[in-house]
């Protein structure tokens, strides 16, 4: 426990570096990998830019106010204009400052609807562009997955047949998108959940296990979740209450 404590409470106060530390530990204590799943969130804007980078084709990046930033690939219509794609960088900053691109894509769809007539077509072309290309899950908030200590599920190797099912678990761990489901399904539920072998869909292949378990925020609301994935034949009387008690910890952390 004191480990844990030290290493994720002594992180620095980013909530990313706090839970890839937590992660870390997590997999170092269990000698499983680590995962873990952040919070849903957006933070607020800072500056977006179109960058032409063909003829028809721009770059679009967003800048937030904590400092991360993403960029976009995005189509232009034909015909684009340096001058158009000047207005609608400064068409999004006047409106997202400070706010979510969620908060924003809506209230700014319906004003191009509407002034239609005294924005220039390309330039409205080249916002809708942009605000389309984040209009899937990761605009709106989608989790993010940090997976640590891979190296580790290598330890137990001792034969052919543990290589083979080591090498399909690693791809198991490249299909993040199961993963993130399976870290989903976690916060519906109260305290650990286990996923052994076949009762686990997603990595039944594998001959795995995943012991997961969700931390809250000060409200009380589950916000994401904690575990280790590694052999079915995991100590899972030690590395159950490892994962509980890192849970626990961050929660605290967050409130």
């Amino acid at each position: 426990r004191r480990q844990i404590e030290t290493s994720v409470a002594g992180s620095a106060a980013r909530l990313e570096d706090i839970l890839s530390d937590a992660t870390t530990r997590l997999s170092g204590l269990s000698r499983c990998a680590g995962l873990v799943l952040s919070p849903k969130k957006e933070a607020p804007l800072k500056h977006v830019e179109f960058v032409q980078t063909g003829p028809e084709q721009a770059l679009v990046i967003l800048v937030s106010e904590d400092g991360s930033v993403e960029n976009r690939i995005i189509g232009l219509p034909q015909g684009m204009t340096p001058s158009a794609i000047t207005q609608a960088t400064n068409y999004l900053n006047a409106r997202v400052l400070g706010r979510t691109l969620a908060e924003a894509r809506t209230d700014i769809l319906g004003e191009l609807e509407a002034r239609k007539a005294e924005l220039d077509e390309l330039t409205s072309k080249v916002v809708e562009a942009g605000l389309a290309t984040w209009g899937g899950k990761a605009s709106e908030g989608g989790s993010a997955l940090i997976v640590r200590g891979r190296s580790n599920l290598l330890e137990e190797v001792q034969g052919a047949e543990d290589l083979e099912r080591i090498r399909v678990l690693f791809d198991d761990l490249e299909r993040k998108q199961d993963l993130v489901q399976l870290l989903e399904l976690s916060q519906q539920a109260d305290g650990v959940r286990i996923f052994i072998g076949a009762e686990n869909k997603l990595f039944s292949l594998s001959g795995s296990s995943v012991i997961i378990a969700p931390y809250m925020n000060a409200r009380e609301q589950v916000v994401g979740a904690i575990g280790v994935i590694g052999p079915t034949r995991l100590n899972y009387a030690r590395i159950i209450p490892m994962v509980d008690y890192t849970a626990k910890v961050i929660g605290q952390l967050l409130r």
